[in-house]
């Protein structure tokens, strides 16, 4: 097991140097110049121009700002915003909780609907419940998200009423001393209307998120359970009498889920992806919409941190994602 575990772990370092340079790179592949878009509407001499890019260090070679940028990784500090002039790391866990609770609850929907649809569809190979539950999730997972949340938007939020458009809680509950996790705090104040504020705001987003996941997850799941069915220890199971349940549920099932934990996890990174257009589109305040508005601000300090922290995440995830590939197989654990 040890073993496992460091191979694991030394995967993370080439990872990780990957990872720095390209979040060191892309920002400076923006168009625009950082120090003018401090400067605002007012404009800058150009003397304070050139005082202000040396005072930040753009004025140095690339290949010594980037070493710079990597040892201060090391030291935990991730810079300060150009912007707000706080902390990276500060505003990233202020807004963490957001993207996280969003993309739970997404991860969780995707996960309760692919698995069953897969396995089902598979019991029901060449059924119409086949054919009709496969299509649509070819049709979810073609969907594109900026689209397919403005037609949620328009039909449940403008036509019928029944959910808000943007935001996380209506205005008037506030937690001065809350997690961030707003389902949590608006159960834990007792305020009358709090939690179902949270959960009606939290309904579009995460549908609007959970639905690639989800047409992946079932698609997996329908096509690693055919293959464990024609497997000869499921035929011998039915050939003694089992119950389709039994058989299904217990025999089978275990075995097909490896692939699909695996495609989970790998959904992950996906969640991240999506969650930018996601928080876009439904102003949700999480940590995509924050690297949507460093991005446009050229920021570099907030989009190189939060492009690092947001890899950082998918491979903890990941990994933890192999540990458990290696628990429910552990002949995996001695490759």
């Amino acid at each position: 097991m040890i073993r496992f575990l460091l191979g694991r772990f030394a995967y993370l370092v080439p990872t990780f140097i990957g990872i720095t340079i390209v979040a060191f790179g892309f920002v400076r592949l923006l168009p625009g110049d950082p120090v003018l878009l401090m400067a605002g509407e007012r404009g800058i001499s150009p003397e304070r121009h050139a005082q202000l890019t040396e005072q930040l260090g753009y004025d140095r070679p690339i290949w010594v700002q980037y070493f710079e940028f990597v040892g201060n990784l090391f030291q935990g500090d991730f810079g300060n915003s150009l912007s707000t002039k706080k902390p990276v790391l500060d505003e990233f866990l202020t807004l963490f909780p957001a993207t996280i609770e969003l993309g739970l609850i997404a991860i969780l929907i995707a996960t309760l609907v692919g698995i069953p649809l897969g396995v089902f569809a598979a019991i029901k190979r060449g059924s119409v419940f086949d054919q009709v539950s496969m299509g649509a999730a070819l049709v979810g997972y073609s969907m594109p998200i900026f689209w397919w949340g403005l037609l949620l938007i328009i039909f449940f939020s403008g036509i019928l009423g029944w959910t808000p458009v943007s935001g996380r809680i209506d205005l008037l509950y506030f937690f001065p001393n809350g997690t961030g996790f707003m389902l949590w705090d608006s159960l834990a104040s007792g305020q009358s209307g709090a939690f179902t504020s949270a959960v009606r705001h939290l309904i579009l987003p995460s549908i609007v998120l959970a639905t690639i996941p989800m047409a992946v997850i079932a698609r997996q799941s329908r096509s690693a359970m055919l293959e464990v069915l024609s497997e000869d220890y499921v035929r011998t199971a039915r050939a003694k009498g089992m119950s389709p349940f039994r058989v299904v549920g217990i025999h089978a099932l275990r075995n097909a889920l490896i692939p699909v934990i695996t495609t989970i996890g790998l959904q992950i990174g996906v969640l991240m992806a999506g969650a930018i257009l996601t928080e876009t589109i439904f102003s949700w305040p999480g940590i995509g919409k924050w690297m949507i508005d460093s991005i446009s601000r050229r920021d570099y300090p907030s989009v190189q941190g939060g492009l690092l922290l947001m890899a950082g995440v998918v491979m903890i995830v990941n990994l933890i994602v192999d540990l458990l590939y290696g628990v429910i197989n552990p002949r995996i654990r001695h490759k």
